[in-house]
């Protein structure tokens, strides 16, 4: 009986430990970028109508548009989610995707 206590100990251990860890990766991987706006704010400002005070320094967007405006393959945003739990880039051009998810989070900060 004392094998079969530490079988049951053993297996109800390891699926905790899948548990887990589906969690913490279900966490890390949201599918949003963070993108520096630093090299487009002018821009983004003056298609938005906004002084480019207003304009975030970065902002979270999706995969695909993150892709577009760093000009970065969205495969390599992706696999840097997966395995480092998030991506980051330099925005190179606009677009208007991008200015209208700049919009929503400057009438979030109001």
């Amino acid at each position: 009986m004392k094998i079969n206590s530490k079988l049951l100990y053993s297996f109800a251990v390891g699926a905790l430990s899948l548990v887990l860890a589906q969690g913490a990766y279900a966490q890390r991987q949201s599918g949003l970028v963070n993108v520096n706006l630093t090299d487009v704010d002018v821009a983004i400002a003056e298609d938005i109508n906004v002084n480019v005070s207003q304009i975030p320094v970065t902002v979270q967007v999706p995969i695909g548009i993150a892709a577009n405006v760093c000009n970065v393959a969205a495969n390599v945003l992706a696999a840097d989610i997966q395995n480092v739990g998030g991506a980051e880039c330099d925005a190179e051009t606009t677009s208007q995707a991008l200015n209208q998810v700049v919009q929503r989070q400057m009438g979030t900060q109001r």
